[in-house]
């Protein structure tokens, strides 16, 4: 099948809250960013895919009005994801990998501000038996995180490393959205402190992809996709063990990721004790860089985090910085859902 690669890739500046921007507003600039970096325009995009969530946005089909900043006429080939952006880069890869498209733009964004994220996120449990009882999403981390320590796989300490090494790479980031850099916060859900949660995040994220020698035409050194894959858990939190994620090993397994050693990671781990937990299962040594972004504990534009990740990856293979690195994308309480992308500078492999 032909190879894909990431070309591009753009995202906004991450606020604490954009009442007074659009959700077109908030894309449009980061659209125009990304194809600008490649000269190309949305009428020479062959497929176009963007993730989002309804349930952020409160209200139906929300996606729709985003497509204005895409700009949907003359009709384009158009697809959404209810999803973190990087599912939407999965599907507009397999696209390209099949031969029916040669270039696609994939985008994604979030609105955190506007409604209480914690109780928002309790849509996604099992309607049945966890969802009626409204356990929040920090709380819902919070157990994993005790869960983490009482097996002695980590400390408070430990965590608290983990926020102030992500929290310093992110001082380099001009997108990072750093609120308060202390370590020595009150509990919000114990044994979790401020620093251990990621910020309340708006933002937009962009991506292109583009197949084979179109891909070595519009960019000097491609980001090559050589694996992705995703994988789930049990929806009920009881059935699973949460101090391990074999959904991810399997999806780093099916991507490729254990094949040759990696140079950096970009994690979504919005939470300090998912580190650890990712960590052990994509089997990263102390030699792999982790999150030089700084991760979702500095910006966690929820639908957009994910495909963050991947671009991350890519923009530090494009500079030359990294010849393999890794992108892990997740979503859904305490790491139910999780994709991983193995990306290969264009003299690598």
């Amino acid at each position: 099948m032909t190879e894909v690669a990431v070309v591009a890739f753009a995202q906004s500046a991450h606020v604490r809250d954009s009442a007074e921007s659009s959700e077109v507003e908030m894309v449009l600039p980061v659209l125009h960013d990304a194809l600008g970096q490649v000269g190309l325009t949305t009428a020479r995009i062959d497929f176009t895919c963007s993730g989002s969530s309804d349930y952020l946005a409160g209200r139906a089909f929300s996606f729709t009005m985003a497509l204005d900043g895409v700009g949907a006429w003359p009709p384009i080939a158009e697809s959404h994801v209810e999803m973190d952006g990087a599912w939407a880069l999965y599907e507009a890869w397999v696209k390209l990998r099949t031969g029916r498209a040669e270039t696609a733009l994939v985008y994604a964004w979030g609105k955190s501000s506007p409604g209480r994220l914690r109780d928002v996120l309790t849509r996604q449990l099992d309607p049945y038996c966890l969802a009626p009882l409204w356990p929040d999403s920090v709380s819902l981390a919070a157990l994993q995180a005790q869960a983490l320590i009482d097996a002695g796989a980590t400390d408070e300490k430990r965590l608290a490393a983990i926020a102030a090494r992500n929290r310093t790479a992110a001082r380099a980031n001009p997108h990072a959205q750093l609120t308060d850099d202390r370590t020595d916060t009150d509990y919000v859900v114990r044994p979790l402190r401020r620093h251990d949660c990621p910020p309340i995040s708006d933002g937009a994220a962009a991506v292109v992809l583009a197949a084979g020698d179109t891909a070595r035409r519009l960019c000097a050194r491609p980001a090559w996709i050589r694996g992705i894959d995703h994988r789930i858990e049990a929806h009920a939190l009881g059935l699973r063990d949460l101090t391990t994620s074999p959904s991810t090993r399997l999806a780093a397994e099916r991507a490729g990721s254990f094949t040759a050693p990696v140079q950096l990671a970009e994690l979504h781990a919005p939470f300090t004790a998912q580190e650890v937990v990712l960590r052990d299962a994509l089997r990263l040594t102390d030699d792999v860089t982790v999150n030089p972004s700084g991760g979702a504990l500095a910006a966690n534009p929820v639908m957009a985090a994910g495909l963050i990740r991947i671009g991350e990856a890519a923009a530090r293979i494009h500079t030359g910085a990294a010849d393999r690195a890794l992108a892990h994308a997740t979503s859904g309480p305490c790491l139910q859902q999780n994709l991983v992308a193995v990306l290969e500078g264009a003299d690598h492999g």
